[in-house]
């Protein structure tokens, strides 16, 4: 049952980054196709401003979450009803905030940002987009998040892909017909009302849950305690685009928006892979099975580390031809950008190295201890962002966010091999070099590849051969590294292959 569980959420999530990456594609295209780089810039500004609201989650999400997995193992319904209707009441006060944060955003954005639209545009296309927003909070984020930890997110992420695509679909004839961009994000945003709706009548018939239930203490533990985590998560979505519309221009937002559109894609499939772990090492840790648990995430960790050095090595090879030709047409803006998008794929690198130990630190609840490091990391990213803005444009975002995941990833992988899943930090140390080797090889055998023409079926041959290269160069190094890990990977590969083997 475990397994099967696992395999429904890593395929249903992996399915949904999928739809979300063509999805994504295919809307900005359009947009700066159809209405030009500023447009594009604008939209993508005020998603990012919007999302700072999430700031006032305060990690409470995570906490909520994390604090479910106990109730749920042992079948507490009284318990699980007290989280639920604390989490509940959270979110609904924070949907009230979120309305007032959009009438203020509406008030302020057109005095602070660097853009040439007059103030009842900008206003209504902030409406359009927040309604999304506002949908996510009051409705839906306390449900989608006993589904995940009960190890159910497939059913979530299935009405996220429907109600993607049907937004996509829609949106896309609407710009075809010429639809002004508010009325394009306003239809789309109610669209996603379905999801939610669906989400609470599952709740209802699958769960016994008293919402009329009370209690003296707050039944969320450590509910303030994951903070520092999640500052970290906001300003490493949100912030880069709003330093860029307060120092820079629209057009950089949207290079900046078109990178980042690719580099997240990517970022994505890999929190996608492992968002079933998260809730497979919340319960193993809640039932101490720590060889179980050790097994696990060493498997986890070297897979993590090992796809994100081929992936992201591959995309710093792809990433400017794949942009060229996305953009080709659009003038208004130089998308040719190699520096950057370098550091950017670099700096991504290191977010997906992280990902093992910050999953292990979510799913053991270690956020008390743990918040100092994540706010060193907010504060490193913004500081070295603004002052990179100022000296170097564009590339100092990028570099912004390199220190500060490299600072986290060490950080994060020290505390985790001394409190949670207890062994040597050497063994982070190897894997951390073994990943420099793959990727200095990798990089030294293709970085000069270039395209034969401007076209995606070109792209696609060096995508080919760049991957066939890296696949090569990663296999090689990791089979004398990890012989043992790479033993396991093909008999794992060859027992889905042929069954029964």
């Amino acid at each position: 049952m475990r397994n099967r569980k696992l395999i429904s959420n890593t395929v249903s999530s992996l399915l949904l980054q999928v739809t979300t990456i063509i999805c994504g594609f295919i809307l900005p295209r359009l947009v700066l196709h159809y209405y030009g780089s500023e447009v594009n810039g604008l939209v993508n500004s005020i998603t990012s401003f919007l999302s700072i609201i999430s700031f006032l989650d305060l990690g409470v999400g995570a906490v909520y979450q994390s604090s479910l997995y106990k109730p749920l193992a042992e079948n507490d319904s009284d318990s699980l009803s007290k989280i639920y209707v604390s989490g509940q009441k959270f979110f609904a006060h924070l949907a009230e905030i979120l309305v007032g944060y959009v009438i203020v955003l509406m008030l302020i954005y057109p005095f602070i940002s660097h853009q040439s639209f007059n103030s009842f545009y900008t206003a209504a296309l902030i409406f359009s987009i927040s309604i999304s927003f506002f949908v996510q909070y009051y409705f839906g984020m306390a449900n989608g998040l006993l589904l995940t930890a009960d190890q159910k997110g497939y059913l979530s992420n299935n009405l996220q892909i429907v109600s993607l695509v049907l937004s996509t679909i829609i949106s896309f004839a609407l710009i075809r017909f010429g639809a002004s961009i508010i009325l394009v994000k306003l239809i789309a945003s109610f669209i996603f009302l379905v999801k939610p709706i669906l989400l609470k009548i599952f709740v209802n018939k699958n769960y016994k849950i008293d919402y009329e239930i009370h209690y003296q203490e707050e039944p969320i533990s450590q509910k303030w305690n994951g903070l520092a985590q999640h500052v970290t998560s906001v300003i490493l979505e949100s912030t880069d685009a709003v330093v860029l519309t307060a120092f820079s221009s629209m057009s950089n937002v949207s290079i900046y928006s078109v990178y980042n559109l690719v580099v997240t894609g990517v970022r994505q499939l890999f929190t996608a892979t492992t968002s079933g772990i998260q809730a497979l090492i919340g319960e193993l840790y809640a039932k101490r099975d720590v060889k179980e648990l050790n097994r696990v995430f060493s498997w986890v960790e070297w897979i993590v580390h090992t796809a994100s050095t081929f992936v992201f090595g591959c995309t710093q090879v792809l990433i400017v031809p794949f942009v060229l030709i996305y953009t080709s047409g659009v003038t208004d803006a130089d998308y040719n950008q190699p520096e950057f998008a370098l550091l950017f794929v670099l700096a991504y690198t290191a977010y997906c190295y992280r990902l093992p130990y910050h999953i292990a630190i979510k799913a053991g609840a270690h956020y008390k201890q743990t918040q100092s490091c994540y706010l060193i990391a907010s504060v490193i990213n913004i500081v070295t962002s603004i002052v990179g803005v100022k000296l170097m444009g564009i590339d100092g975002i990028a570099i912004g966010t390199l220190v500060a995941m490299i600072y986290q990833t060490v950080w994060m992988a020290w505390y985790n091999s001394k409190n949670i899943i207890y062994w040597p930090f050497s063994h982070v140390l190897r894997q951390i070099c073994v990943d420099l080797i793959v990727f200095v090889i990798g990089y030294l055998l293709t970085h000069m590849l270039v395209l034969s023409e401007y076209s995606y079926y070109a792209w696609v041959v060096l995508s080919i051969k760049t991957a066939l290269i890296w696949l090569g160069v990663s296999c090689t190094i990791n089979l004398i590294f990890y012989h043992d890990m790479m033993l396991r990977l093909w008999r794992s590969i060859k027992k889905k292959i042929i069954p029964g083997r």
